[in-house]
């Protein structure tokens, strides 16, 4: 029975039926990363994308192929096979595949069936990322590639890594686009007491799709992650973010540092990026990739080390939360309507954003 009076229920049921969640269908018709670029090699790589499974593999030439991973004869696992020049044979019954997803042979028969191919997904390798296409290939333009120019940028100085997350994509956008939770989830790495607090400014352009979140921390002391770095350990500075979705595959959260005993435009500047690539696996389960990047110490391999390892102590936060979440309203048969934050404004708007999209797709 609900605690709330029903008025009240009844108000939060109908704005949160407009709001994307785990049931909600896939955004198809959009660029997602599929890999990190140094992961496809010439071993098959199987990884489930949008519920679809997918296999991975580079041809001889050294361009990448994403076929899906089924055999159109029973099913069985291509990525089970092998890989013979660029040719993908089962390891089922021995049908061979072209990398446009086309049998081009059957060892029991001198004929390839009609109609004997898999579905090709269209890839675009960009930097440290393999984008795919998932929806209509028709619509597949790699000028709408959701990416950024410092990814690629030597001013910039950046690593990559690759986290598995048992929760919906959509909740990984909404703790990205939140980061009130960074006084309290994060309280043991890079969050501050005074981060919760600390003004803040929603900007929703609904036309764009681009949804961000813009906050000022000063004075503030920074945690080590940042303040050894920038040589700000000790002294009262400035922590200004803007995160922002860009799309339902990447989400960027730009920090800027400076000390407060002069003025900002006397410092060198200190910024980090961090794009975190969002690519769903089912439902309830997603590819969380992290390009971060900084225009400080770009010659340091040391800070490098460092930041890498503090900022995935401090991810794997967000995962544990997260997947919290997902396990406690798996088994929780009677849910009570969320009540929502002024600091939700952004995340409010992103989560129509997507069932909006999500809608359109389906037709609705």
């Amino acid at each position: 029975m609900s605690i709330l009076p029903e008025r009240i229920r009844q108000a939060a049921l109908h704005a949160q039926s407009a709001l994307a969640d785990e049931s909600t269908p896939f955004v198809r018709n959009a660029w997602y990363v599929a890999a990190l670029a140094g992961e496809v090699g010439r071993q098959a790589l199987a990884r489930r994308l949008l519920g679809v499974p997918v296999l991975l593999f580079r041809k001889l030439d050294g361009s990448a192929v994403a076929l899906e991973d089924r055999c159109a004869h029973r099913s069985f696992p291509l990525s089970r096979g092998t890989i013979d020049g660029d040719t993908v044979v089962c390891g089922y019954h021995g049908a061979r595949y072209g990398g446009d997803g086309r049998c081009t042979g059957v060892p029991s028969q001198a004929q390839v069936p009609p109609g004997a191919m898999v579905r090709s997904f269209p890839l675009h390798e960009s930097g440290a990322l393999l984008w795919i296409w998932l929806g209509d290939p028709a619509l597949a333009d790699p000028a709408a590639l959701p990416q950024q120019p410092w990814m690629d940028d030597p001013a910039w100085v950046s690593s990559t890594d690759r986290l598995h997350l048992k929760a919906s994509y959509v909740r990984l956008h909404e703790n990205l686009l939140d980061l009130t939770h960074l006084s309290f989830l994060h309280a043991n790495t890079f969050g501050t007491p005074d981060y919760a607090s600390a003004p803040f400014e929603a900007r929703v352009d609904e036309a764009a799709g681009r949804f961000s979140l813009h906050r000022s921390v000063s004075p503030t002391r920074l945690p080590p992650l940042w303040a050894l770095p920038t040589g700000l350990d000790g002294v009262d500075a400035a922590r200004v973010v803007t995160s922002t979705f860009h799309s339902p595959a990447l989400h960027v959260v730009g920090v800027k540092f400076h000390a407060l005993d002069r003025p900002e435009a006397e410092q060198p500047s200190r910024a980090i990026r961090t794009a975190h690539i969002v690519t769903p696996e089912t439902a309830t389960s997603t590819h969380y990739f992290i390009q971060h990047a900084r225009n400080f110490a770009i010659d340091d391999a040391a800070v490098t080390d460092f930041m890498h390892e503090q900022l995935l102590k401090a991810f794997q936060e967000d995962v544990d939360g997260l997947e919290a979440i997902e396990t406690l309203l798996g088994g929780y048969g009677e849910r009570q309507p969320e009540i929502s934050f002024h600091a939700d404004k952004a995340s409010l708007a992103m989560r129509r954003h997507l069932k909006q999209r999500a809608d359109a797709e389906a037709g609705r």
